[in-house]
C-alpha cells in the first residue's frame, strides 16, 4: 500500500468499508431476487435494507472465533437485523459475494483508471501541439541517429495513452461479471434468474460457467492490463530520466519552491517522481505475474488465490492510479529546453544528415554500397577535424563528383526531416 500518496476516490473503492458494504448490497439483492421468486418474504427484505447495518470492527471480533470472514460478516449483519437475517445467503456461498462484490470493485477501479488516463491524454496532447516543430535529436541505441521533433515524441506517446484507454476500457468488460450459482456454480439451491437480477442491479454480466469462484483468468487480465499500462508509463518516465541527465538537459521534471534534491548537495535536481513511476512499473508486473499464477486452482476452487488477491488487487489498482496521476503532474509541469536541444543537435557537425546524403547519391545512379562507402568516410572526418559535414562532404572527391555543393547543403537541411510531421500527427488524430 501506498497511503501517504493514495487519491481519496481509489483507496474509497478498496476499503474495507466500501468491500463489506458492496458484499451487504450483494446479499441483499438476492434476497430481493428471491422475494420476486416467492421464496422470501417482501417484508423481511425490506426489514433488511432498513435495519443492516456493517460494522467492521465486530466482523473481526467475530473472525478471531469463527476463522471464516464471510461467516463473521454475516454473523454481525445478522445482530443488527434480528430474525429476519435467515432469509440472507440462502443457497449461497462464500464466493457468491466476495467474487460479485470484488467485480464490482474492479469495474469501478477500472472507471476512476480511465479518468485518470484521459487526464494524462489531454496533456501530452498540449505538450505535443506546444512543441510539434521544435526540433530534438533523436537516438537509438542512446547515440545521435536523425533529427525529430519533441511534439513528435510527444505524438507518440499520445497515441500510446489512447491504446491505454482501450486497454482499460477491454479490461472492464472482462472483468465486470458476478456469479450467484451457488458452491460448485450449478444453481443447485438457487434460480438462475437470482443471478440474473443481481448482475444487472449492479451493473454486471453473469459468469457464462462460473464453479465456485468466478475463473481466475478474468483477474489475470486486469492485473496484466494494469502492468501493461504501468510499463508505458515507465516508458515515458525513463525518457524523463535520459532528457533530465547533465550531459542531455533537454527536460526535466517540475522542481518546486522549497523542493531539495539531495541532502548532501544543494545543487541537484533529480528526476524522482519519474524514477518512482519506474520503481512502482516493476511492482505491477510482480502482480501480474501472481494474477497468473492464481489461475490454476484444484477442480472447482481451492483458497490459495484469496490470500494473494486482498493484497494485490488493491495495492495494483491504488499503484497504477498514482502512477498516473504522478505522470501527469510531471507532464503538466515539463520544463523543455529548445536551446539545449539545438545545442546537441549541432553536437555532431551535422553528420546526422548522412542518411539523407546516401539517399541523394543512390538517386544520382551509385550502388548503396558505393554510396555508403563515400558518406562514412566524410562523416568520420567532420568527427574526427570537428569541421561540419558539410564541409567534408563537399571537399570529397567521390561525393563531389555526383553532387553539387547546393545539393549537399539540400541535404544538409534539418526542414527535410519534418515535412511529414503533420501528416503524422492528423494520423493520430492531435
Amino acid at each position: 500500500m501506498i497511503p501517504r500518496y493514495t487519491r481519496p476516490e481509489m483507496a474509497g473503492i478498496w476499503s474495507d468499508e466500501n468491500r463489506l458494504k458492496t458484499m451487504l448490497e450483494v446479499e441483499i439483492l438476492a434476497a430481493e431476487a428471491m422475494a420476486g421468486l416467492g421464496q422470501v418474504p417482501r417484508s423481511a427484505v425490506a426489514l433488511i435494507r432498513k435495519k443492516a447495518r456493517i460494522d467492521a470492527v465486530r466482523i473481526a471480533e467475530i473472525e478471531e472465533t469463527v476463522k471464516h470472514d464471510v461467516i463473521a460478516f454475516l454473523t454481525q449483519v445478522g445482530e443488527t437485523v434480528g430474525p429476519q437475517a435467515r432469509f440472507l445467503h440462502l443457497g449461497m456461498t462464500s464466493s457468491d459475494v466476495l467474487d460479485t462484490a470484488l467485480a464490482v470493485q474492479m469495474k469501478e477501479s477500472c472507471e476512476l483508471l480511465m479518468a485518470g488516463v484521459k487526464t494524462l491524454k489531454q496533456t501530452v496532447k498540449k505538450l505535443a501541439k506546444k512543441h510539434k516543430n521544435t526540433p530534438m535529436m533523436g537516438r537509438t541505441h542512446g547515440v545521435h541517429a536523425e533529427p525529430i521533433t519533441f511534439g513528435f515524441k510527444m505524438a507518440s506517446w499520445y497515441s500510446e495513452v489512447l491504446r491505454m484507454e482501450s486497454l482499460i476500457a477491454s479490461t472492464l468488460e472482462v472483468v465486470a461479471h458476478g456469479k450467484i450459482s451457488g458452491a460448485v456454480g450449478t444453481f443447485a439451491h438457487l434460480s438462475p434468474r437470482v443471478e440474473e437480477y443481481v448482475c444487472k442491479k449492479l451493473k454486471l454480466i453473469p459468469e457464462p460457467v462460473s464453479t465456485q469462484i468466478i475463473p481466475r483468468d478474468r483477474h489475470a487480465v486486469y492485473l496484466c492490463r494494469l502492468a501493461l499500462i504501468g510499463s508505458s508509463l515507465e516508458k515515458f518516465a525513463v525518457e524523463i530520466r535520459h532528457l533530465q541527465r547533465t550531459e542531455v538537459h533537454e527536460a526535466e521534471e517540475p522542481f518546486t519552491t522549497g523542493q531539495k534534491g539531495s541532502s548532501a548537495m544543494p545543487h541537484k535536481r533529480n528526476p524522482i517522481m519519474s524514477e518512482n513511476i519506474c520503481g512502482l512499473a516493476r511492482l505491477l508486473r510482480g502482480f501480474a505475474m501472481t494474477g497468473m499464477e492464481n489461475i490454476a486452482l484444484w477442480h472447482e476452487r481451492d483458497i490459495s488465490h484469496s490470500s494473494v488477491e486482498r493484497i494485490v488487487m488493491p495495492d495494483a489498482s491504488i499503484a497504477l492510479d498514482f502512477m498516473l496521476a504522478r505522470m501527469n503532474r510531471v507532464l503538466s509541469g515539463l520544463v523543455v529546453y529548445p536551446e539545449y536541444m539545438q545545442l546537441n543537435l549541432e553536437k555532431s557537425q551535422d553528420v546526422i544528415f548522412s542518411g539523407t546524403l546516401l539517399l541523394a547519391l543512390v538517386d544520382k545512379g551509385l550502388s548503396r554500397e558505393e554510396a555508403y562507402a563515400l558518406v562514412q568516410k566524410a562523416a568520420f572526418e567532420a568527427r574526427d577535424t570537428k569541421d561540419s559535414f558539410e564541409v567534408c562532404s563537399g571537399r570529397s572527391a567521390g561525393i563531389a563528383r555526383y553532387l553539387k555543393p547546393a545539393e549537399i547543403r539540400r541535404c544538409c537541411d534539418i526542414r527535410s526531416h519534418f515535412a511529414n510531421i503533420d501528416y503524422i500527427f492528423k494520423r493520430c488524430g492531435i
